[in-house]
């Protein structure tokens, strides 16, 4: 075999012992070190002190130097200097800030106060609670990046009374499924700190160029449950005053700025400080980790083993993201020396596509591998092989990566793997059933495409914010 053989060998491996179920950051490792040990395999360099002794050395030298020339190899050089430039890397810092202040604002209970308010807000629109959940979805997704908890979180809370209410079990499975995810690409979020560390591509740019078709996402999901909710009356029935009571107006206004002000004023200043330049996406993520800590005291729910659970979650976290970063640098790395990535150029430009053929290529791989992997593996293993393609075809990472970030909210809703109906049925009732689940997710998964679609023949909506703020 030639050495891009072995590298398109070693990519095919890795595919097929993640589908096995083998943890991901050591697969990599392993595979990296494993198959970049025959990459750099050099007898004469790795033994040439073994070599160089004269007849009259005796075994104890011969066996140490020998083993020593084993370990010898430039792989290990590598896998040092990778965890190294990991930990050196600024934009992660960012990661761990953002997750704790994501675990704290889960623990602080707010979000039952959120829904509670929403809901009696909008209970005079179609699908009134069906849309209090959704915007609490986003706003706590926006708050944590963390999908599993999300959804989770909103199963145990707003599930229970939307079954309730008599909305349909689809339906209402479907919008927490949904809105769980949106975290993972309306800013701060982890996901584009993430990208932005795998493409060189500025994080501030980034966050403001999603921004708006985040909120074009939220606006599809809206309208498709108030469009559904006014044409089929019956799936989400209009809530009575014993299921949703009456509120005087300044009791709700009161209701407002306790529960929906804080954690909107603490995305805001999170996120305009980046925007408009005050501080660093780190310095912000410190400041979100701060303002969670005070919401959780000034809600009574800042606890020692709280505060014990969210440093610890944290940690672990990070460690996975971080552990993934070195084993993906090691193997890129090792793929990139056996020509792997020149092989894979030259079989794209033969195919001779155009730009937007190119665009709806490398797409639906990431949706399909959206099945098997989550968020993070292919953002960290597979973008990177697309990355240096798009200068051949002229288009701009930070398009790229906001398309990457909308289709990756089908890997948390598209059967047979979508993680949030899982998550959704492992704390729903037992009336609810997993078909259920995955009928009501797929009208979302649509609304995803047409919101790529739209990026697709209107691309200033992803341009307008990174022009606007800080020029071409």
């Amino acid at each position: 075999m030639t050495d891009p053989q072995v590298a398109l060998f070693m990519l095919g491996l890795f595919i097929f012992i993640v589908f096995l179920g083998f943890p991901i950051a050591f697969t990599l490792m392993a595979m990296g070190i494993g198959f970049g040990y025959y990459a750099y395999y050099e007898p004469s360099r790795m033994w040439r002190s073994f070599n160089r002794l004269d007849e009259t050395a005796g075994w104890w030298d011969s066996t140490t130097l020998w083993i020593e020339g084993l370990f010898n190899n430039r792989v290990f050089d590598l896998f040092i200097n990778q965890t190294y430039t990991v930990m050196a890397n600024d934009v992660l810092t960012a990661v761990p800030l953002f997750l704790f202040m994501g675990y704290i604002v889960e623990r602080a209970n707010i979000v039952d106060r959120l829904f509670g308010t929403l809901n009696i807000a909008s209970k005079n629109l179609p699908g009134s609670m069906g849309v209090a959940a959704l915007i609490t979805c986003a706003l706590f997704a926006t708050a944590t990046g963390i999908v599993g908890a999300v959804v989770t979180l909103m199963g145990l809370l707003a599930l229970p009374a939307m079954l309730k209410a008599r909305y349909d079990h689809s339906f209402a499975t479907g919008i927490i499924c949904a809105g769980g995810t949106l975290g993972i690409l309306i800013p701060p979020s982890i996901m584009l700190i993430v990208y932005a560390a795998a493409s060189g591509t500025s994080i501030v740019r980034l966050y403001s160029a999603a921004l708006l078709p985040g909120l074009t996402l939220v606006g599809l999901y809206l309208v498709y449950i108030v469009g559904r909710s006014i044409l089929q009356p019956s799936i989400a029935p209009k809530p009575t005053a014993e299921e949703v009571p009456d509120v005087p107006f300044l009791k709700l206004m009161g209701m407002i700025v306790t529960s929906f002000l804080p954690l909107a004023i603490l995305i805001l200043a999170v996120l305009g400080s980046i925007l408009f330049g005050l501080a660093t996406p780190t310095e912000a993520a410190a400041i979100g980790a701060l303002g969670g800590i005070i919401l959780a005291v000034a809600y009574r729910a800042m606890t020692w083993e709280r505060m014990r659970q969210s440093v610890y979650l944290t940690v672990r976290t990070t460690a996975m993201v971080c552990w993934l970063f070195v084993g993906s640098y090691t193997f890129s790395s090792v793929f990139s020396y056996l020509g792997g990535e020149q092989i894979i150029s030259e079989f794209v430009r033969g195919l001779d596509l155009t730009p937007f053929q190119f665009l709806l290529l490398a797409q639906f791989i990431i949706f399909l591998l959206g099945w098997p992997l989550e968020w993070s593996e292919i953002i960290i293993i597979f973008v990177p092989i697309f990355l240096p393609l798009l200068d051949m075809f002229g288009i701009d990472p930070l398009f790229f990566g906001i398309l990457v970030a909308l289709n990756l909210q089908t890997s948390f809703l598209t059967p047979p793997m979508a993680m949030s109906a899982y998550y959704l049925k492992g704390i729903a009732p037992p009336e609810v059933r997993l078909t259920q689940i995955f009928k009501g997710v797929l009208p979302f998964v649509g609304m995803v495409f047409i919101c790529m679609a739209l990026m697709y023949i209107f691309p200033q909506i992803v341009f307008y914010l990174p022009e606007l703020f800080y020029g071409r």
